[in-house]
């Protein structure tokens, strides 16, 4: 069993004195989750979603009703999108560094850091060996595809859970980061970060901005697109989406990228929206980036002023003025 030798660890994440891993199950002090594929399973049944309930072979049965702050149209969506889209990216490791700018990687070694909001484990897979730890967190199924892709990373543990009900202890992380998860969730993302505080003494974070530093002509096309992904969002149908999103990532996308091209010489690229983001990106992955925001429904964008306001709760906030807008660190 995978787990069999983090008996340790998981007693101190979860600050457990009877803990104990058994076929298919974790007990802990008498709470019992069940293990499907390597994957710790930390979800209420009712919040399940279909796929795992197959796997399970979990006959479908009246369920209670969701309550409003889970959002189980969201749950699908990244799902979808991480089953769709598995595959660690040569240009993730390059994002990976950008995001990452503000911490020091080299002094991990005895970290254990949390990948909260995971997908499937693409920023995890280039902190594996720079860490002593990782904890992946995921409420879809992206969970089982991230498992996937960090198949040798020996010191990872997996968890399908709601980041906003983790039943593990205070500060149980050294770092903790979540990196365009949490302005997808039906509550407002700095709050949640205000309350995430309580389990890591350094957050790192990725909120999408408001646009703050780009002129006016961005602010309508986002108008505009805003427009068409709340339309879009409701669709399920698969074929229906990789059509919509080829579409787009040929009408829309590529367009401006390669309008912001020919600017380039001219000193103009930075006045065409989406070139500074893509235009050294692979359509693979232009392509993930066109579903991800077209069939999320729930879309929060915050200003640099709204980040730094988190000093009110924490001692600490660091805005990085690099891309991606905005990513920052949050230290108590």
């Amino acid at each position: 069993m995978y787990y069999s030798n983090k008996i340790e660890t998981l007693k101190d994440i979860f600050d457990s004195k009877k803990l104990e891993v058994a076929e298919g199950r974790l007990i802990v002090d008498g709470s019992v989750y069940p293990i499907v594929d390597d994957v710790i399973i930390l979800l209420e049944s009712s919040r399940y979603p279909d796929t795992l309930k197959k796997r399970m072979q979990i006959t479908a049965g009246k369920t209670n009703r969701m309550p409003l702050e889970f959002a189980e149209d969201i749950q699908f969506t990244f799902g979808e999108e991480w089953q769709r889209f598995p595959k660690i990216l040569p240009e993730h490791e390059q994002e990976f560094l950008q995001y990452f700018n503000l911490i020091d990687l080299s002094g991990l070694a005895d970290s254990r850091v949390c990948d909260l909001g995971c997908g499937i484990g693409r920023w995890s897979y280039f902190l594996k060996d720079k860490c002593r730890e990782l904890v992946l967190v995921d409420f879809s199924e992206s969970i089982f595809v991230a498992r996937r892709n960090l198949k040798d990373a020996k010191n990872s543990l997996f968890f399908m859970g709601d980041l906003r009900r983790l039943p593990f202890r205070d500060n149980f992380s050294d770092i903790l980061f979540c990196l365009g998860v949490l302005h997808h969730l039906p509550t407002n993302s700095l709050d949640e970060i205000r309350t995430l505080k309580k389990y890591a003494p350094v957050l790192l974070v990725y909120l999408y901005y408001a646009l703050d530093n780009k002129p006016i002509h961005f602010h309508i096309l986002l108008f505009i697109t805003t427009a068409l992904r709340k339309a879009v969002a409701r669709i399920r149908n698969p074929i229906l989406r990789s059509s919509f999103t080829w579409v787009a990532t040929i009408l829309i996308y590529l367009p401006l990228i390669w309008l912001g091209k020919l600017s380039h010489p001219f000193g103009l690229s930075q006045f065409i929206p989406l070139y500074d983001a893509y235009n050294k990106k692979s359509i693979a992955r232009i392509n993930q980036d066109v579903y991800d925001r077209f069939f999320t429904r729930i879309e929060q964008r915050f200003s640099k002023k709204q980040i730094l306001a988190l000093r009110d709760s924490f001692n600490e906030v660091t805005v990085s003025d690099k891309l991606p807008y905005w990513h920052f660190v949050c230290k108590k």
